[in-house]
C-alpha cells in the first residue's frame, strides 16, 4: 500500500518474452497487485510471467490481439473488480523507469490528481536519449492532443506510465475508449470530458534495454492524428454542448468556416492566376480577410477553452 490506498499495476504485454520477468523484477514492494495482459502473444510471454515467482502477479490472456489499449482496459476492469484504489500501468518491454512509480502515484493516492502520467521531456537529456523521428513524432502527436483534449498543460501525450484513481476510473466509459496505440491520446479526451484532474510527473528515458519497436511513425502519426480530429469533435459536442453550454463552441466553428473558405477561395483564386486570368484587388482581400478572421476566432477558442480547463492540473 501507499499513503494508505492499494495500488495495483497493469502490464500490457505482446511479445515481450524477453523483457518481462525483468519488468516484474522491477516492481516495488508497496504494489498489492500486478495484472499481467497478455494480448494473444506469439511467444511465452504468459509462461514467463508466470514464472516470475511473484504472488502479486495474476496473468489474463487475450484470446486474439486486440491492441494497447484493450490490454489496458481490461486491466482496469479487473482492478475495478478488486476495489484497488489506484491503478498505474506500466509496459512489459522494462522501458518505464520503475523508480519513478512512487512519484507517479503518490498524487493520485493523495488525491491531489486524478490521473497522472510521466513526462519523458523534463529531463533535459530527452533529445539525447530519445530517437529522434520518436522525439519529433511524439511532439507534433502532443500539440495535436492538446487541442484535442483541452489538457494544454500535458506535454508528452504519448506516455503509457500512468495511474489514476478508481472513482474517476469508475466515471470512465471504457468501451468507448480507443484500443489500439492512440489509446493514451483518447484517454486524456475522455478524462477531460469529465474534468479529471491530469498532472505530468517527471520520469527519466528509457531505451536501449533490448526492446523492440514495431511503431512506423508514418503511419502512426497520420491514424492517430484521424482518432483525434474525431475526438476533438466529440469532445465539444458533449463537454461545451451537451453537458455544459460554452461560448467558445461557436468561436470554434466560426474559426473552421471561415478558414475553409479562404483555403478554398485562395486555392480557386490560384489555380485561376496560374491559368492566365486576372485577379482584383478585392478578391485577394477577401482571401486575407477570411484566412485572418478564421485564424483569429480559432485563437479564441484556444484561449477559451485553455481558460477553461485551467484547474483541471
Amino acid at each position: 500500500m501507499l499513503e494508505g490506498k492499494r495500488v495495483a499495476v497493469v502490464v500490457p504485454a505482446f511479445d515481450e518474452e524477453r523483457l518481462i520477468g525483468t519488468t516484474l523484477a522491477g516492481i516495488p514492494d508497496f504494489v498489492d497487485r500486478v495484472f499481467v495482459v497478455d494480448d494473444a502473444s506469439t511467444d511465452g510471454t504468459a509462461d514467463k510471467a508466470r514464472a516470475a515467482g511473484d504472488a502479486r502477479v495474476e496473468v489474463i490472456a487475450h484470446e486474439r490481439n486486440e491492441g494497447v489499449g484493450a490490454a489496458i482496459l481490461t486491466g482496469y476492469r479487473r482492478a475495478l473488480e478488486e476495489g484497488i484504489d489506484v491503478t498505474a500501468v506500466m509496459a512489459g518491454d522494462n522501458q518505464m523507469e520503475a523508480a519513478d512509480l512512487e512519484a507517479i502515484v503518490r498524487p493520485v493516492a493523495l488525491g491531489e490528481v486524478d490521473y497522472a502520467k510521466a513526462n519523458r521531456l523534463f529531463t533535459g537529456r530527452a533529445w539525447e536519449l530519445i530517437p529522434r523521428t520518436r522525439y519529433l513524432g511524439n511532439a507534433v502527436l502532443s500539440l495535436l492532443t492538446k487541442i484535442a483534449s483541452g489538457y494544454w498543460h500535458v506535454a508528452y501525450s504519448q506516455s503509457g506510465y500512468t495511474a489514476i484513481d478508481r472513482k474517476t476510473l469508475e466515471l470512465l466509459d471504457l468501451d468507448r475508449i480507443y484500443r489500439r496505440y492512440g489509446f493514451p491520446n483518447d484517454m486524456l479526451v475522455h478524462l477531460n470530458v469529465i474534468n479529471a484532474r491530469v498532472r505530468d510527473v517527471p520520469s527519466r528515458p528509457v531505451y536501449g534495454v533490448g526492446e523492440s519497436s514495431g511503431i512506423r511513425l508514418r503511419r502512426v502519426v497520420p491514424a492517430i492524428s484521424w482518432l483525434l480530429t474525431k475526438a476533438f469533435f466529440w469532445r465539444m459536442r458533449e463537454k461545451y454542448v451537451i453537458r455544459d453550454f460554452h461560448p467558445l463552441v461557436f468561436f470554434y466553428v466560426f474559426g473552421i468556416l471561415f478558414s475553409l473558405l479562404g483555403l478554398a477561395l485562395g486555392v480557386t483564386v490560384t489555380i485561376l492566376r496560374i491559368l492566365g486570368n486576372d485577379l482584383t484587388v478585392a478578391t485577394v482581400v477577401l482571401v486575407a480577410l477570411l484566412l485572418m478572421m478564421g485564424l483569429l476566432f480559432t485563437l479564441f477558442a484556444m484561449l477559451f477553452d485553455m481558460e477553461s480547463n485551467r484547474d483541471l492540473r
